[in-house]
């Protein structure tokens, strides 16, 4: 029986997400390269030379029943750009949180985004049979809150002194969610998000 911890290639036209490997490290190294991203204070991503310890850590979580981790892939040229996970993982619910993500800087603000979300919710609903789907990021990560808000998510609120960030600091987390009667909604949002960026305009 498939469920939010089975691995699965989930295939678009912009991007695929497959299994997370090893296999991806120097590639994903490279991207997160790009751009300094892990200097980034309320951001969690990996340094280039952290690569092979965030990937063991996130096949720990997998193990431990918590996370199925993918890389993301751009299908333009094959090239891992970055990662993302189901997270927080729920079997019995089910649901999932969709986090842990972070994409190359030449990436960002393409449909890229949105097409890998939109592979993740239909999965969540219409394999999975989800009840919720959970998003979440720092409140003061705007950035990240206004793609989420892009893809129809609702928020349920703000955990205030949530977790400490990796500088040290304390974490507010703002907690976005979609259930499953707004999917059929935001399905057809984010479709519609993907045709203008494929007639041109960003998604």
């Amino acid at each position: 029986m498939i469920s939010a911890l089975t691995p699965i290639t989930l295939t678009g036209d912009i991007v695929q997400l497959v299994p997370l490997s090893h296999d991806h490290r120097d590639a994903l190294a490279e991207a997160a390269a790009e751009g300094d991203l892990w200097k980034l204070w309320y951001t969690n991503v990996p340094t280039p030379e952290g690569m092979t310890a965030e990937i063991d850590r996130r096949f720990g979580e997998h193990a431990a029943g918590r996370m199925l981790p993918f890389a993301v892939i751009h299908r333009a040229d094959g090239k891992p750009v970055g990662m993302t996970t189901y997270m927080n993982v729920d079997v019995a619910g089910p649901r999932v949180e969709i986090g842990s993500t972070w994409y190359a800087k030449a990436v960002q603000r393409t449909g890229l985004n949105t097409e890998a979300k939109l592979l993740l919710l239909t999965h969540a609903f219409e394999t999975l049979g989800c009840l919720a789907v959970e998003l979440r990021t720092h409140v003061l990560n705007q950035q990240s809150r206004r793609a989420i808000e892009r893809l129809g998510a609702r928020l349920d609120g703000i955990l205030r002194h949530h977790q400490r960030a990796k500088d040290g600091s304390i974490r507010d987390t703002c907690v976005y969610s979609i259930i499953a009667p707004d999917w059929p909604a935001v399905r057809t949002h984010l479709q519609w998000q993907l045709e203008r960026h494929a007639s041109g305009t960003t998604a």
